[in-house]
């Protein structure tokens, strides 16, 4: 014998109750069988909400109710064959004549008490099960259709009622010794000894169809739902969930106790009493193996799932009154299970000065209540303070038998947790070591889930997720990057690489998953119209953990978004200098917000693009170096105009050149004002621990003045051309004197200026060609002969060479 039961979502329409037939033809084949159905989906909460309607003096309950008759009758007709109809229909419609009259007594008497209720939501499984034991029967299959109250026997606890289960197994076998055929059974609804009605509780159909496998001590009890089992996280929260094979009955019962929603401890009690498998399925993928709940324990994994419970409060008593005394405690949980309060999770100081109570935060205050009253006399006298409570918070647990002596679980947990900046307000650990439980504030839950989830189960592969904004030259150079480096950088470097979030000036878009690299995506029209605030809340509530935003824009607007970003914890890799430059107390803001909230802000390319000069002179000035001077040619497209004017063009043909071949900005007086370098030599003065601020650097530009104020890009160039001659004579001087011209940048003696300068051939500069940048550190060690870092400068791909090498970076920081 099987006992199967379909949930609501199973049996929400004509198409799945074909699925939910088929999956019963094909077990018939080889057992016999018992079949438990839900409501149709929706149902149970129509009734309760017609309730309500009713009882609140609502008369639109009317016509609700109605279209509730009217989706059964439908059902009917399209289960049914029409010479088969009469007899259903004439059971729904006087199902129905009863709900009317009782919503109407509720209408006129305003109450809604407990056993109404019941009474109410009786009514879903009584006319779901009816139809589909008629539905089967027009199909060929012999069956019996049995309404539950007639063998559950409860208490009269209405809303959770408790089964005497001496009394109903006895009525079950009773009633299937006597009866032929397959039983299809109402779930959900019981009765008392008197013949009322009652339920039991959540997931009440599922504990209907274990109460009849314990009974009859079924080979098996197969729960078909629209999962494919137990998931190891929520997959709402945690995207790379995946479905546990098999799990212990403790198991099961832990991960349904910190709230994995898929089975519930009261399902599982009367098969686990006879040690009955059960199966957790999926109708929709009825080929899917699904999870397996039994008695043995698997070796496979330290652990086998992580659950959580949200809206949680935390109920601090304490007081020296609790110190060595032995009715302290057991006041405190007398007076809480007197007030029905139930205890999510306890966590007790050894010094017994303090205990600490999560408990959901509907009853916090009924809680705080029970205690304070227990307490009344003790907190008067100032042995004991105001219960205190804490709200906000949400549990998260780790669950596996494996965890039993097997040192490393609890490390492991907690290292992730704190590696993502969670906080943990309360632990909790048994001594069956089969659950590791921490209360957390509630806005990181998606976070930890995350974190613990890579922790456990992917811990092969960190995961990085990141959200870029700008995706032009240089954001597509990235895209590109990452995703021909995608499988290596798993393989080689154990680190996966998700693109979650892209964003330009008009467009962004998100993708749970993570984008398919190897067919980017083109924001368009069809995608959201691009808010900066919206973008950074939604990557905020997707709360990931291990997040990064790359910014490759050149906005100051984003720019100005940094500290928000990383107080959210959320790591910042960038190449736009914006931030950096400005004033010298956001630099040091947003150094110190990144410290104290323990996620990177790396921006390597905010100077030289891929050449490692910020990340060298850290390491520098980390190991106690001091630096004395600072020369560099830090401007690709600058340098690239001057290694070409010294060829023999004229000044404004090399300039457009340049512009044409994109190594300029789209106005090339952006680089010609000298603006640009002077913004990375004061990065590089403040990474050299320098105070500087930007009206403290001298810089001389390149723009002829009556070239500042043009209106276009081409005026500018025609009035350049009239300057040509003036370029020429500075050329001509430099090389009279053998000397090159470089536009360069100097710190020494804290002070930076920014200029052409006529410089000898012997020096390094001199022998730079292209968009190549040179950077000279002279310092404290490097003294006589100074480092020297040399390479290109300029271009969308170095640049994005240089953002994807402090993306790894950070991807390496987070393994650690």
């Amino acid at each position: 014998m099987k006992v199967i039961k379909f949930g609501g979502s199973s049996v929400a329409n004509p198409e799945n109750i074909k699925k939910v037939f088929s999956i019963i033809e094909e077990k018939l084949k080889k057992h016999e069988i018992a079949i438990v159905f839900s409501a149709f989906g929706g149902v149970t909460e129509s009734l309760l909400k017609i309730s309500q309607l009713a009882r609140e003096g609502d008369q639109a309950y009317r016509d609700t109710l109605q279209t509730l008759e009217e989706k059964h009758l439908d059902l009917v007709r399209q289960l049914i064959s029409v010479q088969n109809q009469s007899t259903v229909m004439t059971y729904v419609k006087v199902r129905f004549k009863e709900l009317e009259d009782l919503f109407h007594g509720i209408y006129l008497i305003k109450e809604n008490s407990p056993r109404t209720l019941d009474y109410v939501a009786s009514f879903g499984e009584r006319l779901s099960a009816f139809i589909l034991a008629e539905a089967l029967a027009g199909k060929g299959l012999k069956t019996q259709f049995l309404d539950a109250r007639e063998v559950i026997r409860t208490n009269d606890r209405f809303g959770q009622a408790r089964v005497d289960f001496e009394t109903t197994n006895a009525l079950i076998r009773s009633y299937f010794g006597k009866n032929d055929g397959i039983k299809v059974i109402t779930g959900f609804i019981a009765s008392t000894s008197k013949g009322e009605t009652t339920t039991l509780g959540r997931s009440g159909s599922d504990y209907t169809a274990s109460i009849f496998a314990g009974a009859l001590e079924a080979e098996d009890l197969e729960i078909w739902t629209d999962v494919s089992g137990v998931l190891t996280s929520d997959p709402r929260l945690v995207y790379t969930a995946f479905t546990v094979p098999q799990l212990s009955y403790n198991e099961a019962m832990e991960l349904s106790h910190f709230g994995a929603k898929v089975i519930f401890p009261a399902t599982m009690q009367p098969a686990m009493k006879r040690n009955i498998p059960i199966y957790i399925k999926n109708t929709f993928e009825p080929e899917n193996p699904g999870t397996k709940i039994n008695s043995e324990v698997t070796k496979e994994a330290l652990i086998k799932g992580i659950s959580s419970m949200s809206n949680i409060s935390i109920v601090t008593v304490q007081g020296a009154g609790l110190i060595e005394s032995v009715s302290g405690t057991s006041r405190v949980f007398k007076a809480l299970a007197e007030a029905e309060v139930n205890i999510v999770l306890i966590s007790q100081a050894s010094s017994e000065h303090s205990i600490c109570l999560a408990i959901k935060t509907d009853e916090a205050y009924l809680a705080k209540e029970a205690v304070e009253k227990e307490f009344h006399y003790e907190i008067k006298s100032g042995e004991m303070e105001e219960v205190n409570l804490l709200h906000g918070f949400s549990t998260v647990a780790v669950v596996g038998e494996n965890m039993k002596h097997n040192p490393g679980a609890s490390g492991r947990m907690f290292r992730a947790l704190g590696r993502n900046n969670i906080n943990v307000a309360a632990i909790a650990q048994g001594s069956s070591e089969l659950n590791i439980s921490a209360v957390i504030p509630q806005a990181d839950l998606q976070k930890a889930l995350n974190a613990l989830h890579e922790a456990f189960f992917l811990s092969e592969n960190k995961v990085l997720h990141v959200f870029l904004i700008g995706t032009g030259l240089i954001g597509q150079a990235l895209i590109r990057m990452i995703a021909s480096q995608q499988e290596k950088l798993q393989q080689d470097s154990m680190l996966d690489i998700q693109i979650h979030g892209l964003a330009n000036s008009r467009y962004m878009a998100f993708h749970e998953d993570g984008f398919d690299l190897k067919n980017p995506h083109k924001l368009g029209s069809g995608d959201q119209k691009m808010d900066l605030n919206k973008f950074i809340e939604t990557m905020e509530q997707m709360n990931f953990s291990n997040s990064v935003m790359v910014d490759c824009t050149a906005s100051l607007e984003v720019a100005n978004t940094y500290s928000r970003i990383l107080e959210a914890k959320i790591g910042i890799v960038t190449p736009n200098k914006k931030a950096n430059s400005g004033s010298m107390e956001q630099y040091l803001a947003l150094k110190k917000i990144a410290k104290k909230r323990g996620v990177k802000f790396l921006y390597e390319t905010n100077v030289a693009a891929g050449l490692p000069v910020i990340n060298t002179l850290q390491d520098l000035m980390l190991s106690g170096d001091r630096v004395i001077k600072i020369e560099a040619v830090l401007s690709g497209s600058m340098n690239f105009i001057f290694s070409e004017f010294e060829k023999g063009s004229s000044f404004s043909e090399v300039v457009r050149v340049a512009k044409d071949k994109g190594y300029t900005e789209p106005d090339p007086r952006d680089d010609l004002s000298g603006m640009d370098v002077a913004r990375k030599i004061l990065i590089l003065g403040r990474e050299a621990e320098q105070t500087l601020e930007f009206d403290s650097v001298t810089v001389e530009g390149m723009v002829p003045d009556d070239c500042v104020e043009t209106t276009s890009v081409d005026e500018f160039f025609v009035k350049l051309k009239a300057h040509d001659s003036h370029f020429e004579k500075v050329r001509e001087e430099a090389k009279e004197k053998g000397e090159k011209l470089r536009f360069m940048a100097t710190l020494e003696n804290g002070s930076a200026k920014v200029g052409l300068n006529s410089l000898k051939v012997e020096h390094p500069f001199s022998s730079l060609q292209g968009s190549d940048n040179m950077i000279l550190l002279t310092t404290e060690r490097y003294h006589d002969f100074p480092m020297i870092i040399r390479g290109p400068g300029a271009g969308a791909d170095v640049t994005a060479a240089g953002v994807f090498a402090d993306v790894i970076r950070i991807g390496n920081y987070t393994r650690e």
